[in-house]
């Protein structure tokens, strides 16, 4: 994979995660948090995807669960919930093109008959579930660290200072 188009991919997922973050008026503090949150899930499912073109649910529920880890951490830095990272963050990761697949499929089945009818409802339910898959992924990937790696409120949590 060429370096500099990854890097472009790196550089436009934090950008969508940072207009998400000023759309939903995160803290200006947060935002470069939330860039690189972006980032990295967006990168990292671009990356799974160039091995296994078909594992888009995993590189999608992969990228997610990043979110959710590195938000931890930057949320106790910033004093901030960690939800105000992660949530801005995994928004770049949602399947427009396969829900718009899904919704353009489902304007087809209309007006088709026959043989074509069937062809467009097995792609309308494939394009329905990966959508539906990719979005429970993302939610269960985000939520899984939050409840694994937080068992207390964040201004509860002690650093060690050496």
């Amino acid at each position: 994979m060429n370096e500099l188009i990854l890097f472009e991919k790196f550089f436009w997922f934090g950008f969508a995660a940072l207009g998400f973050g000023i759309l939903f008026n995160a803290p200006p503090r947060t935002l470069f948090a939330i860039w690189l949150g972006g980032a990295i899930g967006g990168i990292l499912k671009i990356i799974l995807l160039y091995y296994n073109k078909d594992a888009i649910v995993l590189a999608s529920f992969t990228g997610a669960i990043a979110v959710g880890i590195i938000s931890i951490p930057i949320a106790h830095y910033r004093h901030v919930p960690p939800m105000i990272f992660a949530i801005p963050s995994v928004i770049p990761l949602i399947p427009g093109v396969f829900a718009y697949r899904t919704t353009l499929g489902f304007i087809k089945l209309t007006g088709a008959i026959g043989a074509d009818y069937n062809t467009i409802l097995a792609e309308t339910m494939n394009n329905g579930l990966k959508t539906l898959f990719i979005l429970m992924s993302l939610a269960v990937g985000v939520a899984i660290p939050m409840h694994v790696m937080r068992k207390e409120s964040a201004k509860n949590i002690r650093l060690i200072k050496k």
